[in-house]
């Protein structure tokens, strides 16, 4: 993960070194080799998707790529490297928030046996009736017909079983996570992240950014630092920060990160919109 980009951009290795001076461990190895069960703990894979996504950011800035750009925002761990991007706080900052709070979930995660479902169809209405009988928690909204709900493992894996009892699911699927993120089992982690956030100092948004917490643009310091220790426990909506952003105008959207899922939840709810996925090196290549 990022190896590709180091090899071949120094912006990239700049960063990367810098993320490892400032975490205190072989931040690149554990990126680059893995393995891969510990690459994805909560404490490791925050701080790398952080760098990784900014890294591809700064890299597409630098080669002329976001001229007139618009809008930053991210999806739940995301939403930090967007105000990062923004200029909220500079880079080692806001990686030592990212990995206090992946610390800080990851002790959650370990506290209490959680997990998650994809909710495929239905409505939020039938999604909520759904964890209410189960008494687990709503915890994004990611695209039209996606849901993800979560909490107790077992909890979670009972309402997957009988959800169409529930409503018009076409599928409820459980995920492979480490623990039940966005619900009330985030709450150590949540009360903790408050307080060592308290004394950090924001800085105003150079760009437009949105809140999972809400779906709306956010812009003021105080706020933005209360909706970052909200969304550790809050329902992600992410959806409405889509539709936010295509509100403000934006109708091309880079996805800096692994994969391409946010791509496809973006062509779900803005479909006119256009979306490129960026992980590799040559991902980046193809574009000049």
């Amino acid at each position: 993960m990022g190896k590709s980009l180091c090899d071949n951009s120094p912006i990239a290795n700049e960063l990367y070194q810098r993320a490892e001076n400032t975490l205190g461990f072989e931040f690149r190895k554990i990126c680059f080799e893995g393995p891969e069960d510990v690459l994805t703990q909560t404490r490791y894979c925050q701080p790398a998707l952080f760098v990784h996504g900014y890294a591809i950011a700064q890299i597409l800035r630098a080669n002329g790529k976001l001229d007139g750009l618009k809008a930053a925002l991210g999806l739940s761990l995301g939403e930090l490297t967007a105000y990062a991007f923004a200029e909220v706080w500079d880079f080692e900052t806001g990686l030592k928030i990212v990995a206090e709070r992946g610390r800080l979930m990851q002790e959650a995660c370990d506290a209490a046996k959680g997990g998650m479902a994809a909710v495929v169809g239905g409505t939020l209405d039938e999604a909520r009736k759904l964890c209410a009988a189960f008494d687990i928690d709503v915890a994004n909204l990611n695209c039209p017909g996606q849901i993800v709900i979560s909490g107790d493992d077992a909890r979670v894996r009972e309402a997957a079983a009988k959800a169409k009892e529930f409503g018009s699911f076409k599928l409820v699927k459980p995920l492979v996570v480490a623990g039940a993120y966005h619900s009330r089992l985030m709450e150590p982690a949540r009360a903790a992240f408050e307080k060592f956030l308290a004394p950090i100092e924001f800085a105003p948004p150079q760009l437009a950014v949105f809140t999972n917490t809400t779906g709306k643009e956010i812009s003021a310091p105080a706020e933005i630092k209360a909706a970052l220790v909200k969304q550790v426990v809050s329902t992600v909506l992410w959806e409405d920060c889509l539709r936010g952003a295509a509100a403000l105008g934006c109708s091309e959207f880079y996805e800096c990160g692994p994969g391409g899922v946010l791509a496809g939840m973006l062509k779900r709810t803005e479909p006119s919109a256009k979306a490129t996925s960026i992980n590799e090196f040559a991902d980046l290549a193809a574009l000049s």
